[in-house]
């Protein structure tokens, strides 16, 4: 099928000939005697082409064009008349239409136009379809939950979008701020752009610099030629500094430059390089304090924390948990080919309790292990890690017999416990640090 047009006339005999001479070119046909019908068949189906008369019972054709361009962009409009005039064809095409002919004068146009109105109109519900999907993997629309917390942040996060303030997002390491960046982006008037992301902490401070601002050739050893830094591969969309309390003294400074004057200079060049970038930074660390303690520049902190979100933790939105869960659950069942998974009430209470330091970050991996060591469809209590399956007084889940098992949950816990450190849960244990190892290597614990 090439595409569905509508046309709208109150003549029934030309309407219903031009819908059969449409039909038989292939094209899905639907007919409407009036402005009111037509409208309401727009709002049931998606609608490539609309075909109207200038005069219906109930509104003028050029009007309708304009409304119908308004509520649904990518359709286009061919304004069909008796009597056709400059200043209407004039006026229809500045309300958006594709075209406007004349009735009779042009029997030998119709096909032709019609085609290439479908193709172009074909063209925009591509696009149109290829952003909704962006937008539901990179948008607001990605962002779960319905806590009161949550939703505070991505309000704040949509009003600030729409502008080019330089935005702070702050929180616990997990809590999705990366996500909430590229919302930020893909909700802007630079989301044609690109979204440019980098993790100050992952880079030594020469590597860095040269990321961010690129080098001019014989720079440094190895630098056989020009390379483009981050900020110019982000010029006009949006550069993501994520750990920017790692970021070293120095090239905060540069940092402060590029912000200020939107401009940069390349390792190795002598000539400033100007560069439009909307830039979103992220940290976990108390910024303010670090300043305090000169670790970080106050005039930088100022600068970045122009608009700051707050990224809530998962204590603080128990209630959005189960339904992250079950959406990991679903993408990680789809990943390794799992039809249908399922969390129980007591995994999904489990889940509830525990503290979630790693926040989101820490849930997916827990949630994408589960599924891997699910046999059936539901997710229990067993298929989670040993520390998320104790209270606060250590109360396992269902009784244990096994001497083997109880012993290896004995040294996962208290490893735990010790945030890894062998040493202090050999100690706690009260067995040498070689038996510790011996047993790590036979429980094969990680």
């Amino acid at each position: 099928m090439q595409g569905t047009i509508l046309i709208i006339d109150d003549e029934d005999r030309l309407r219903q000939l031009l819908a059969r001479l449409l039909s038989l070119e292939g094209y899905h046909v639907l007919e409407a005697n009036n402005a009111r019908n037509g409208l309401r068949a727009l709002e049931l189906e998606d609608i490539h082409l609309v075909i109207s008369d200038v005069k219906l019972p109930d509104k003028n054709g050029i009007e309708l064009s304009a409304q119908i361009k308004q509520q649904y962009p990518a359709t286009e409009i061919i304004v069909l008349t008796a009597f056709g005039t400059i200043t209407d064809g004039v006026t229809a095409i500045k309300n958006g239409a594709f075209d406007y002919i004349t009735k009779g004068d042009d029997n030998d146009r119709i096909i032709p136009l019609v085609s290439r109105a479908i193709e172009k109109a074909q063209l925009q519900f591509r696009i149109r379809h290829l952003e909704e999907k962006v937008n539901k993997r990179y948008g607001f629309e990605s962002i779960i939950g319905e806590s009161k917390a949550i939703k505070q942040a991505v309000e704040l996060a949509r009003k600030v979008a729409v502008t080019d303030t330089t935005v702070l997002l702050t929180g616990e390491t997990g809590t999705g701020k990366e996500v909430f960046a590229q919302a930020i982006h893909q909700a802007s008037p630079r989301r044609s752009g690109a979204f440019v992301a980098i993790n100050c902490s992952a880079l030594g401070k020469e590597i860095l610099e040269s990321e961010l601002f690129g080098h001019r050739a014989g720079a440094f050893t190895g630098a056989s030629r020009d390379r483009k830094g981050l900020f110019e591969e982000a010029h006009k969309g949006t550069l993501f500094l994520d750990e920017i309390g790692e970021m070293p003294l120095d090239l905060q400074s540069k940092l402060l430059r590029v912000l200020e004057m939107h401009e940069f200079i390349r390792v190795g060049d002598t000539k400033p390089t100007k560069v439009d970038v909307r830039v979103v930074a992220a940290t976990n660390r108390d910024l303010e304090q670090e300043a305090t303690a000169g670790h970080f520049r106050l005039d930088l902190y100022y600068r970045l924390s122009v608009f700051r979100i707050e990224l809530p933790s998962l204590r603080d939105r128990r209630d959005d948990i189960p339904a992250l869960a079950d959406q990991f659950a679903r993408q990680s069942a789809l990943k390794i080919g799992k039809r249908d998974v399922q969390l129980s009430p007591d995994f999904q209470q489990k889940l509830r309790q525990h503290d979630w330091k790693g926040n989101i970050r820490e849930l997916k991996n827990v949630i994408e292990r589960a599924v891997i060591l699910a046999d059936g469809p539901a997710l229990l209590p067993e298929h989670l890690p040993y520390d998320l399956l104790y209270t606060g007084k250590l109360t396992p889940v269902g009784p244990v017999f096994d001497l083997t098992l109880v012993e290896e949950n004995h040294i996962r816990h208290v490893l735990h416990h010790t945030n890894g450190n062998k040493a202090e849960a050999a100690r706690l244990l009260n067995i040498g640090l070689t038996t510790l190892y011996r047993k790590i290597t036979e429980y094969q614990i990680s």
